[in-house]
């Protein structure tokens, strides 16, 4: 492998070819690579700024084109299909509700074009993401990006720890406009472009309708909804299509205020209760993935974000023998909700994570 060659991950958007603008001007020597991960149904309707269509393959053939240097577009869809989607649906039918892109960048934008990339020559990787990554404790880590609006550390936290030498993130400093302004200055066909959606293979954004044409939703249908007493207040239309914290579409008529506060797919039901009873102070986490030795991590002052636009909290990590981590935050959290990912954070420094698997108090 060459060491000057870098697989450049381009998606077709503004932020990767920003990126891509960046490295050429260093004189990096770039391969453009496109992944092809998801076939929509043709009758599916897609809303302005979804991703991961063939006009996004187009955009970041044309951009590499522009500034220079090849590009390919590479099927990743058995991969996507199996790590990524199967992972969604799978999720949702047991209860939780899943973050599928903290797997995907694990899974597939990482894993998946560092074994692409030694057919083509190259040792590093660069995404248009906006993180850094640094030393901290003399470890490799990740860091928050420059720009506190756009900071995409949290859905990085996954990344193996080994990688991350080899790994690239040119936008690290930058703000949007920043970026956009590098596309502009290039003369790039996508410095105009619309962003991109999280969830790339739902591109009307009906995640009930998604689940229910998957074949594990067959057996899927209506069944309670009761108060944490057992009393029922309801029905709902099928258990995978409700998640903690959520307050609307209920179809209740209640005095006070009601979220959902369990899924049991045991009994199909769903639990709802008071804002006091979907807030707690203490979860459980696992498949946690440390950048520094969780010895010395829970020995630091932490702050935990369990949610992508959620605050960070300030919180104590507890280690269990089995690797999990007991997390206990100052303050009573909204919705800690099981499948979802909890970053641990040191100020800017990315600590560690993993993936909530209950609520503990």
């Amino acid at each position: 492998m060459n060491e000057n060659i870098i697989l450049m991950a381009m998606s077709g958007g503004v932020d990767s070819s920003a990126a891509a603008a960046i490295l050429v001007g260093q004189g990096r020597r770039l391969i453009g690579v496109t992944m092809k991960v998801w076939d929509a149904p043709a009758d599916t309707v897609s809303r302005e700024g979804a991703c991961c269509s063939l006009d996004d393959a187009n955009d970041a053939r044309a951009v590499a084109v522009k500034l220079g240097f090849p590009h390919y577009t590479i099927n990743a869809t058995e991969e996507f299909k199996t790590k990524v989607v199967d992972y969604f649906v799978g999720e949702y039918m047991t209860g939780r509700t899943p973050n599928p892109c903290v797997l995907c960048n694990q899974e597939v934008k990482f894993d998946f074009l560092f074994k692409k990339g030694s057919a083509f020559g190259a040792s590093m990787v660069a995404t248009g993401h906006y993180a850094r990554i640094g030393e901290f404790m003399g470890a490799k880590t990740i860091l928050k990006g420059g720009d506190a609006e756009k900071d995409q550390s949290y859905f990085l936290f996954s990344i193996n720890p080994s990688r991350l030498d080899k790994i690239i993130f040119p936008l690290g400093e930058l703000t949007k406009t920043e970026s956009r302004a590098i596309a502009e200055k290039y003369g790039l066909p996508v410095a105009s472009k619309r962003e991109s959606q999280e969830i790339c293979f739902i591109p009307d954004d009906d995640y009930a309708r998604f689940i229910k044409e998957r074949p594990e939703a067959v057996n899927v249908h209506a069944g309670d909804i009761v108060d944490e007493k057992g009393d029922v207040l309801g029905r709902h239309k099928g258990f995978p299509f409700y998640t903690v914290g959520q307050r609307r579409g209920l179809g209740i008529g209640h005095s006070e205020r009601l979220y959902v506060t369990a899924v049991e797919p045991s009994v199909n039901r769903v639990v709802v209760g008071g804002a006091e009873s979907v807030h707690g102070k203490v979860l459980r986490a696992g498949r946690m993935n440390w950048f520094i030795a969780p010895d010395e991590a829970v020995k630091l002052e932490l702050t935990a974000k369990i949610r992508s636009r959620s605050k960070e909290a300030p919180a104590h990590v507890h280690l269990t023998e089995e690797g999990r981590a007991v997390i206990e935050f100052a303050n009573p959290q909204l919705a800690i909700t099981p499948g979802q990912a909890v970053v641990l954070y040191h100020g800017e420094v990315v600590i560690g994570g993993g993936w909530i698997e209950a609520r503990l108090g």
